[in-house]
């Protein structure tokens, strides 16, 4: 048994463990209400939290703005990730209504159709550079902004699947995207965690989001996690923002570097017969 650092203090016990009441963070890519981003948004603002929220472009708006009463009203935030004056624009209103970050959501993942619906061995160039911009890197710069924020320590979160730790025919280019983002969230979870900020991915099965929309085949990976995962069924966004509520407060303060599988134990049954 070890005695706890000197350096931090004990966290709550219980049900304090989970609330979130007075972190603030920002949650980026709300798309409409079956986005990943709207599940987390409803989960933390039923814990407590307050936030900003970004979506990507003035299309969305008719989508995303009659959500604001089950979020909690948030300040909303039009930003394109591939933009640097646009994305430092989100940060700086979290840093002027603020003064600091606690938590960063990122579930943001793009790729061009011709590339996404064709061999990772046909992939062109531009279309792999943009979708590791916007799929990945994008959680590098929104790193980098939140560094400064969170001199009292954070965390962050991207979202994955388990397509980049194995072959799922459907998925194709976003395999190896999603890949490097993972080796991403550990690596920045390795430089970052000295200063108290924590970094952690998050594995959902299939959801009907207007991202998974864009695969040729999302029908056939639904049916088969509803076939083989142990819970036979698909999880919800709601679970999903469940999971990043956990990891974004005091019961997840030692949890960094990890990839957190809500699957309903889908990634263990893959391929299997």
């Amino acid at each position: 048994m070890t005695d706890t650092p000197t350096n931090h203090p004990s966290p709550p016990l219980g049900l304090k463990a989970f609330s979130l009441a007075g972190r603030v963070g920002i949650i980026t890519g709300l798309a409409n209400d079956n986005s990943i981003a709207f599940g987390c948004a409803r989960a933390l603002h039923a814990l407590g939290a307050t936030f900003i929220v970004s979506y990507a472009s003035e299309k969305s708006e008719p989508f995303v703005m009659p959500l604001a009463e089950a979020m909690g009203r948030p300040e909303y935030c039009l930003c394109d990730v591939e933009d640097e004056a646009s994305l430092a624009g989100l940060f700086d209103r979290a840093r002027r209504r603020w003064g600091r970050l606690d938590f960063v959501i990122h579930s943001i993942a793009f790729a061009p159709l011709e590339d996404l619906h064709g061999r990772v061995t046909d992939a062109s160039a531009a279309g792999f550079g943009l979708a590791m911009d916007v799929s990945c890197h994008s959680f590098i710069r929104m790193a980098r902004n939140a560094e400064p924020l969170m001199d009292r320590g954070g965390a962050l979160l991207a979202m994955t699947y388990h397509g980049a730790d194995q072959v799922v025919g459907e998925y194709n280019l976003m395999g190896p995207v999603k890949a490097a983002l993972q080796s991403t969230t550990r690596y920045l979870a390795s430089e970052l965690g000295p200063s108290g900020i924590r970094v952690n991915t998050i594995s959902p099965g299939p959801i009907r989001t207007r991202a998974a929309s864009g695969l040729k085949d999302f029908d056939t990976l639904a049916a088969d996690a509803t076939a083989r995962a142990p819970l036979r069924r698909l999880v919800t966004i709601e679970e999903v923002g469940n999971t990043a509520a956990w990891l974004i407060g005091d019961a997840g303060a030692a949890v960094t570097g990890g990839i957190h599988y809500v699957d309903g134990g889908h990634h263990n049954e893959f391929g299997g017969g």
